[in-house]
């Protein structure tokens, strides 16, 4: 009893430190954002010169942010960064799939775990205090709060993948029917890829990103098979490591590009229909949970219900010898 004490009262202690760095840290995170960086007018001119100003400048709020985040808790950082290289490798490749890679990507969501763990224990802590008092349970209530909350940015960023490998897996087959037409009017692949990238900016901003990292890389002299392999194996998507393949193979071989980005559109939408169809195969055997725990309740109630009252006031009579 005497080391539960002991332990209620150190948090006790900690708890208004606690908030006061969180409440600090977020202050500061929102004044930098909204108060730094450049002027209206520099803005302004920027906006003029360049079209895409407004993408830019949202880009670079999100790496001032990441940046802010990486150099405000280096410690932070650093005891939530995965010192085993497999873990580390999980970690970068959740963050390609979801879009983020830049170099403070990883330090950014170990700061944002830390983060989250503290405000977890802060929140967690305070509510079990009010609810229950200085006890046991308290303290358990707290850690597992805190747990929770420290792998919340983890599952964050796996919903993201899983959305943009989503997106990518259903904008793949156009974008590859617009590289036929580029290809079969005389444009090389390159170029196709960079008539994609331009043109698919509104429908499929995803693949147009992809594609335009992958022109880039081509214009700073990478050898095209790199490329191509970096594109799926950076996304996580099948579809992308089958087409880099092929892509491959037709460069080496050199047999019709058009012919084999045709083929593959068309397996990518035979297979979009077949997921279709196995979906709506299995809306039959989902619907049949709504329908026992929601719908026959209700439709059981109206249709016996009255009869069932007939019954009782027939057999009340009868039961008590009236």
């Amino acid at each position: 009893m005497n080391i539960i004490f002991i332990a209620a009262l150190d948090f006790t202690t900690i708890l208004p430190f606690a908030l006061f760095g969180a409440v600090a840290l977020g202050m500061w995170v929102v004044a930098d954002t909204f108060m730094g960086g450049r002027t209206k007018t520099e803005t302004r001119l920027e906006r003029i010169n360049n079209r895409t100003a407004a993408v830019k400048e949202t880009s670079g709020t999100k790496e001032n942010i990441q940046k802010l985040l990486a150099k405000a808790s280096p410690k932070l950082s650093e005891s939530m960064t995965p010192k085993n290289e497999a873990a580390f490798s999980k970690m970068k490749q959740s963050l390609n799939e979801a879009g983020y890679r830049g170099e403070s990507a990883v330090a950014t969501l170990s700061t944002l775990k830390a983060i989250s763990a503290i405000t977890g224990l802060v929140l967690g802590g305070g509510i079990s205090l009010l609810t229950n008092g200085l006890d046991m349970w308290t303290l358990v209530y707290t850690g597992c709060i805190a747990g929770l909350s420290m792998y919340l940015p983890d599952m964050i960023v796996v919903y993201q993948g899983m959305t943009r490998k989503q997106k990518v897996f259903l904008g793949l087959p156009d974008a590859l029917d617009l590289m036929v037409v580029c290809v079969e009017a005389g444009l090389g692949l390159d170029q196709a890829m960079r008539r994609v990238s331009e043109e698919m900016v509104k429908t499929h901003p995803v693949i147009a990103s992809e594609f335009n990292v992958c022109n880039q890389q081509l214009q700073m002299g990478k050898p095209r098979e790199e490329v191509l392999n970096d594109l799926g194996d950076r996304n996580g998507v099948d579809d992308l490591r089958t087409l880099a393949s092929v892509m491959i193979q037709v460069d080496k071989f050199g047999t019709s590009v058009g012919r084999a980005l045709r083929t593959q559109s068309d397996s990518m939408r035979t297979r979009r229909r077949q997921i279709a169809e196995e979906k709506a195969a299995k809306t039959a055997v989902k619907m049949i949970f709504p329908l026992v725990l929601f719908i026959f309740p209700g439709v059981f109630v109206v249709l016996v219900g009255p009869a069932a009252i007939t019954m009782v006031k027939e057999m009340m009579p009868m039961m008590t010898g009236g």
